[in-house]
């Protein structure tokens, strides 16, 4: 059984987060996407889940962080160009 890593990401707005990604050359599911969320494949084994943050807010207890006050987490992909 092949291990695959799914990272669950709140976002304020999807549809702009869909496009800026979509812009970046990412693909994303149907099967795994709605009007709360989207999964983005990045390969064959890791996803990204960028989830309305109401729809996050229902997997956690906890605040979400203000990303313009504060750092949770820091998210690296490699790419072969900038472009």
């Amino acid at each position: 059984m092949t291990t695959q890593m799914f990272v669950n990401l709140p976002v304020k707005d999807l549809n702009r987060s869909i496009e800026f990604f979509t812009k970046l050359d990412f693909e994303f599911d149907p099967q795994l996407s709605d009007e709360k969320g989207t999964c983005m494949i990045v390969n064959k084994e890791s996803f990204v889940m960028l989830l309305t943050e109401s729809f996050f807010k229902m997997f956690t207890t906890k605040q979400i962080c203000d990303a313009k006050k504060s750092t949770e987490m820091a998210v690296s992909l490699s790419a072969e160009s900038r472009e």
